[in-house]
């Protein structure tokens, strides 16, 4: 069998296997590139990938190139048959291992732009090479990106790295799904650890992490709260520059178009960090290219306590002509690398999935409706949650709600847990899609003002029922807190803001 070296500038590919002749003569090449070395190190570290070339793919005959890569604790993809789709629809299709999961070497720094970044972009380095990709111009090759979660990071992390390094990415267009916009908020907001998810995080990939992070991440689930002192600062530096955030607090943002898929009954990267990205990451021009899918689904774990439900499937993508967010992505990618009439449409617009499984298209999500509350007093540490009657139904509201409230708490480290809820009555009523956001005070306050999300969700309220804000002392996504002596946490005139459909 013939085997097939990539090198470009200096990039040193390294064959792992020869070309393997697949399906319909499509052909599989796995190797690697070398690429930045651990801190303290000189020795390169190896990003391996395969990749796949259409049947139909020639010197004379190019096509565009998509990246893909896997979740947290996986690795890349080597069979073909899982990208005939792309294959088939004119796509070559590159999927590689992350530092430090299945081939690669290295330590997981959680998509820093100096380590992961770099990656992607000794990635890219790669395919000017491959004349059987097509190129804009000469070192310019047409590239998307697919992939979810940690699969998604590495879309923003390669790009916003290009942007900062080169001035201009040579990615052309994005398609990551559930994945984050802050990854210290997504992960402890308000500094209140996920601790159940942290937990599986964990176990799924704990070992990659560099050992002082390891030891402050174990601290963190082992708490509930951010550690303080050294532990502290190691996880602070260390998720410093780890997404999307950042860049954009460095007056960064990509000009290319996204398509959005993000999880509404997702807990850890919940819909908030998808609308983040999709409001703040992009230009307006390329906002305006892009579309933004929420379906029912993502990284979901059951509410139990508070009581919550979720509902399953993608309304959206079935509502923009496409049976799953997939298919989508397929079809975004042969109108935006392909040119090709696909007759999409819903560009610069929320597609959001209701709890109750239909498709709301909202042209903004800004808030248009405000609730005065009065006071809001909430056990914490033990108790049962208090569900508080906001509107009466029917109605339908989307976005990112609001709560804001002078808050008053003798006892440090108190916290309160909220989210909107929705039944006949405030004993019936359910945390709607199973997610809930915490307010956390470190010091006792007297009168301290506050301002936090709630989650972001889209429902309807029918005749009948009413939209209840939930307070609890205690919330299963932030199991095992160690939380201080059962106290109260008051606030004083709470106010919601929400956007209201009319």
């Amino acid at each position: 069998m013939r085997r097939r070296v990539l090198a470009l500038a200096g990039v040193v590919a390294l064959l792992l296997s020869p070309v393997v002749p697949a399906a319909a003569s499509d052909t599989v090449t796995n190797g690697c590139v070398a690429s930045v070395p651990e801190p303290g190190t000189t020795t390169p570290v190896r990003i391996c990938y395969s990749l796949f070339e259409p049947a139909t793919a020639s010197a004379q005959h190019t096509v565009p190139l998509i990246f893909h890569s896997h979740g947290w604790g996986g690795s890349r993809i080597k069979d073909p048959a899982a990208f005939k789709d792309w294959l088939d629809a004119g796509f070559g299709v590159l999927s590689f291992d992350q530092r430090s999961f299945g081939e690669s070497t290295g330590v997981a720094h959680v998509m820093n732009p100096d380590y992961e970044g770099r990656d992607v972009v000794k990635l890219v380095d790669l395919v000017p090479g491959l004349d059987w990709v097509t190129k804009q111009r000469p070192g310019d090759p047409l590239i998307g990106a697919i992939g979810g979660s940690y699969g998604g990071g590495y879309q923003f992390a390669g790009a916003f790295t290009e942007l900062r390094d080169r001035g201009s990415t040579r990615f052309d267009a994005l398609a990551p799904e559930i994945t984050w916009w802050d990854l210290k908020q997504s992960l402890a907001p308000q500094e209140a650890a996920r601790t159940m998810w942290l937990s599986l995080l964990f176990a799924g990939g704990g070992t990659h992490l560099p050992p002082a992070v390891s030891a402050a991440f174990v601290a963190l689930i082992a708490t509930g709260a951010w550690p303080a002192g050294k532990a502290g600062r190691d996880l602070d530096a260390f998720f410093a520059h780890n997404g999307p955030a950042w860049h954009v607090a460095q007056d960064r943002k990509l000009d290319l178009p996204v398509l959005f898929g993000q999880g509404i009954s997702d807990n850890l990267f919940n819909l908030n960090q998808g609308l983040a990205n999709f409001d703040h990451a992009l230009t307006a021009r390329a906002r305006a290219r892009s579309i933004f899918v929420g379906y029912n689904g993502g990284h979901t774990l059951p509410s139990v306590v508070p009581p919550g439900y979720a509902s399953a499937g993608d309304p959206c993508s079935i509502a923009l002509g496409s049976p799953n967010f997939a298919s989508l992505s397929i079809r975004f990618m042969q109108l935006q690398l392909l040119h090709k009439p696909t007759g999409l449409t819903g560009f610069g617009t929320y597609h959001l999935s209701t709890a109750g499984g239909r498709c709301l298209t909202q042209q903004n999500l800004a808030p248009n409706k405000r609730y005065q509350l009065g006071k809001i007093v909430a056990p914490t540490g033990v108790g049962l949650p208090v569900n508080l009657p906001i509107a009466k139904g029917p109605l339908t509201i989307a976005g990112t709600p609001t709560l804001s409230g002078k808050v008053y708490t003798v006892i440090p480290q108190s916290a309160v847990y909220f989210a909107l809820s929705v039944g006949k009555s405030p004993l019936t009523a359910r945390i709607v899609q199973n997610n809930t956001m915490p307010l956390r005070e470190k010091h006792p306050a007297r009168g301290v003002q506050r301002t936090i999300e709630l989650p972001a969700i889209a429902v309807d309220v029918p005749a009948g029922q009413t939209l209840y804000l939930t307070v609890a002392p205690i919330a299963d996504m932030y199991a095992g807190q160690r939380g201080p002596l059962p106290g109260v946490m008051m606030l004083k005139n709470g106010t919601l803001t929400i956007h209201s459909v009319r």
